[in-house]
């Protein structure tokens, strides 16, 4: 089916399709005309029939220009050929993780991702950022593996998100539908790779594949609220202090193992004006140098805050990129994503001493009882 974009005037279309045979046209006719020359040349050219030195050298010197001719001819074509490629993929990655808004409910919003797969945009790593009724809610996941291997994974993840954020009023429904979304998906996968099988085998590969994720409701009041399934819990960024935004052990990853009958949510206390969230995957933290050691994300994000008067996501992102790409000496060998919220809007309340206090009224009053986890 032809879909055609909206806003397009219709009246430009045929020139299009006029134009096509055109450039097919020269592009059959140019390496054409070249052979013709070398063959007219070589057939009624009365310096072609010669064996003279000179009569050789001038005969190659005539090869070797039509050659010439059309290798850069097949070379343009060739280029033509893949930028329209990568145009399409560009924007195909888009439409899967498509950029952020800058500014969002009044939160500030900077996020990159680097793929460790060569010309690639998108990999393994996912996120969203969705304001609903419910609050702002944003996701952050990390498929197994990385690269374009693990897009089909981050496209049915996402696409669930997405619908669900909206649809489902607290974030244990949004989770069970991302559960939901990616079995339908590894089943799918499943009979595509193997149709004997008829379903998703125990022992297949398709079966060993799993997603972290990390689900955070911020209300208009600045609650934060979290659920989290084996990813890293973000920092919270506050003035100049760098400090994990909860401590509570996640849940196992979706995939391998069902979500428990009853899934409290952690409060992860206020994000006071000011404050941001540094959310990431774990290709930040296991990028290694040259000796094998591991970036300091930490330390990395307590510099960045310090070197910037007023630190923006913006300006935050861009630090503790530029220390992550000279640490691995280029591109990592994982799949790394950075998304960073900073609440920008007005105070309605007290911030002196309010960081504190609400963070252990909270926490008192939601315990979490999650089994003990050491995440991925």
């Amino acid at each position: 089916m032809i879909r055609i974009k909206a806003g397009v005037p219709r009246r430009t279309r045929p020139r299009t399709r006029a134009r096509r045979p055109l450039r097919r046209a020269l592009a059959l006719g140019l390496p054409t005309v070249w052979g013709a020359i070398a063959i007219t040349y070589k057939l009624t050219c009365p310096l072609a029939q010669q064996n003279s030195l000179g009569a050789r050298i001038v005969t190659s010197a005539v090869f070797f220009a039509v050659g010439t001719g059309l290798i850069v001819q097949v070379r343009r074509s060739l280029l033509r050929e893949l930028r329209q490629i990568r145009q399409i993929a560009g924007a195909a990655q888009n439409a899967l993780l498509r950029p952020l808004p800058p500014r969002l409910d009044g939160l500030n919003i900077a996020a990159a991702q680097l793929s460790a797969e060569r010309g690639a945009v998108v990999g393994g790593d996912l996120y969203e950022v969705i304001a609903t009724e419910h609050g702002v809610r944003v996701v952050m996941g990390d498929v197994r593996g990385h690269g374009i291997s693990a897009i089909g994974t981050v496209a049915a993840v996402l696409g669930s998100f997405r619908e669900a954020a909206h649809d489902e009023p607290d974030l244990e429904g949004v989770l069970r539908r991302l559960e939901r979304a990616l079995a339908r998906h590894l089943r799918e996968r499943a009979r595509a790779e193997h149709p004997a099988s008829g379903g998703l085998d125990p022992d297949s590969p398709v079966a060993e594949e799993f997603v972290t994720v990390l689900l955070l409701e911020i209300g208009r009041d600045g609650e934060v609220r979290g659920l989290n399934c084996g990813h890293p819990w973000p920092y919270l960024l506050s003035g100049e202090r760098v400090e994990p935004l909860a401590r509570a052990d996640p849940l196992p990853p979706l995939g391998p193992f069902p979500l428990p009958t009853e899934l409290p949510f952690v409060c992860c206390g206020q994000l006071l004006p000011g404050e941001a969230v540094f959310f990431y995957t774990d290709g930040a933290e296991d990028a290694r140098d040259t000796r094998g050691r591991f970036f300091p994300l930490r330390d990395a994000l307590t510099a960045a805050v310090a070197q910037h008067p007023l630190p923006t996501p913006q300006s935050v992102l861009g630090s503790v990129f530029t220390a992550l790409l000279r640490h691995a000496g280029g591109t990592p060998t994982d799949d790394v994503a950075i998304l960073i919220l900073s609440n920008d809007r007005r105070p309605a309340w007290p911030t002196s001493g309010a960081r504190g206090t609400a963070r252990q009224a909270t926490t008192a009053q939601h315990p979490t009882n999650y089994p003990q986890h050491n995440g991925v």
